[in-house]
């Protein structure tokens, strides 16, 4: 046996083959050859959650943390007591949603989560501050999206407009012209079409309906 170590027979490791191409957000390595990212997708989630304090920043950090892309999160009652609704709005390739959903599902306050059918009804609201200069125009603008003057005075006329996303987007448009000073949206809110339940195993509480009156047996 000779003084030099006998090793795995192989080739030199300069000779070796390496992989080529870059790894995507999800860790998945691509070949150059193919498209280098999946195509996004806009899609919304409704998550029934149990209503604790913590709840939405849980949430929030679990997308920050995997640099899930959220548009929006909103939050709010249902009609079970004890229970809360959280809506949200991502842009991510399929396989990013997927994550999404079952990642949250993880969460130990949330009790349910699905994904909304394309036809589901959703609406957001926005308030508008804009320039007082020409308030009946401010005026006529604010009617034809069907929105509420709040406040007015000779500098500024806060306005509310409540719609879909591209009604929103157009009438924010449409004020600019007056100068926006300052603008806040909710971000998407919605509930599936017509009887189809919003999260699956989504069950109708009793909150806000009348309680029927007991009678005395004895």
């Amino acid at each position: 046996m000779s003084d030099k170590e006998v090793g795995l027979q192989g080739p030199a490791p300069e000779e070796r083959p390496h992989p080529e191409g870059r790894r995507n957000s999800q860790g998945i390595r691509i070949d150059p050859e193919a498209e280098s990212e999946p195509e996004r997708r806009r899609t919304v989630f409704s998550a029934i959650v149990e209503d604790e304090p913590g709840v939405l920043s849980r949430v929030a950090g679990l997308a920050a943390r995997r640099q899930f892309n959220i548009e929006s999160l909103t939050v709010g009652p249902t009609t079970v007591d004890g229970h809360s609704r959280i809506t949200m709005v991502v842009e991510e390739p399929d396989p990013g949603i997927d994550q999404i959903e079952k990642q949250i599902a993880k969460l130990k306050p949330v009790i349910s989560i699905g994904e909304l059918d394309d036809d589901a009804v959703r609406a957001e609201l926005v308030l508008l501050k804009v320039r007082g200069e020409d308030p009946d125009k401010v005026h006529a603008i604010t009617e034809m999206y069907d929105g509420t003057t709040l406040d007015a005075g000779p500098e500024t006329i806060t306005v509310q407009l409540t719609g879909d996303e591209r009604k929103i987007d157009d009438a924010v448009d449409a004020f600019r012209r007056f100068g926006i000073i300052e603008i806040a949206r909710t971000g998407q809110t919605a509930l599936a079409h017509g009887a189809k339940k919003t999260v699956p195993g989504e069950e109708p509480g009793t909150s806000g309906e009348p309680t029927k009156p007991t009678t005395n047996t004895q």
